[in-house]
């Protein structure tokens, strides 16, 4: 079994999903007492976003390069960058740790792909629905993503930010979040992405108004995907 490496911390809460969804797969698919091999940095997310705050991507960047390093150096055979928001700095992080870098956007492109799905609702934080390079990736595999009005965008960001990253979770959060969904399904959504990998926390995405793909949950099925196949390989 190749081992995961997980650059996590952002927050601490949805690294802890991560965890659970790849060992419990692990565990589904070999039986008995297996579970996945991972080395993990988790990052104090307080410094991350005060990076995102400022503006100072490169820097967050170089951050995030010099953990997913230090994991390969340990043994990981590939690197997750536990969140969405941080792919903005993907690019970088893939060229400094040596080894594959697993893809949260790709990823959940391939999931909508594969089931047709054209014009999915993207919700997440401010910067990954506002900086354009989740839509514009999306845009280059045919894929319209939507985004909530200003609005139900900052409600959404305040949301993971004041609340999932800090373990609170609201029923009045889910209510608005539900009425978001609603809105883009009468504008013409034909599906919704759990584009923060805490809101996984909040809404299930098999009990929305529309098809829901959470991109935590697909995004740990590629680790294992990977680490598992490397190994059928191996004994092939």
């Amino acid at each position: 079994m190749k081992t995961i490496g997980l650059i996590g911390g952002m927050s601490w809460e949805s690294t802890a999903t991560y965890y659970r969804l790849i060992n419990e797969q692990v565990r589904d698919r070999r039986g008995g007492l297996h579970s996945a091999e991972i080395a993990l940095r988790s990052l104090d997310f307080t410094r991350v976003v005060d990076l995102q705050k400022a503006g100072r991507w490169d820097e967050a960047g170089a951050l995030l390069g010099e953990a997913g390093a230090g994991l390969a150096r340990a043994g990981a055979a590939c690197i997750l960058i536990c969140t969405n928001t941080m792919h903005l700095v993907a690019a970088p992080v893939a060229a400094m740790v040596g080894v594959p870098l697993i893809d949260i956007i790709d990823e959940t492109a391939r999931s909508l792909k594969l089931d047709g799905r054209r014009r999915p609702l993207l919700l997440a934080t401010r910067y990954t629905m506002e900086h354009g390079f989740y839509t514009s990736r999306m845009a280059a595999l045919d894929i319209e993503v939507m985004v909530p009005e200003a609005e139900d965008r900052q409600r959404v960001h305040n949301v993971i930010f004041d609340e999932l990253c800090q373990g609170r979770i609201c029923e009045e959060a889910r209510a608005d979040y539900g009425a978001i969904i609603a809105r883009a399904r009468r504008a013409g959504a034909d599906s919704v992405i759990l584009g923060c990998t805490e809101i996984g926390l909040l809404l299930d995405a098999g009990d929305l108004a529309l098809p829901g793909y959470d991109s935590t949950t697909i995004h740990a099925s590629a680790a294992v995907r990977f680490a598992l196949d490397e190994l059928e390989s191996a004994a092939a």
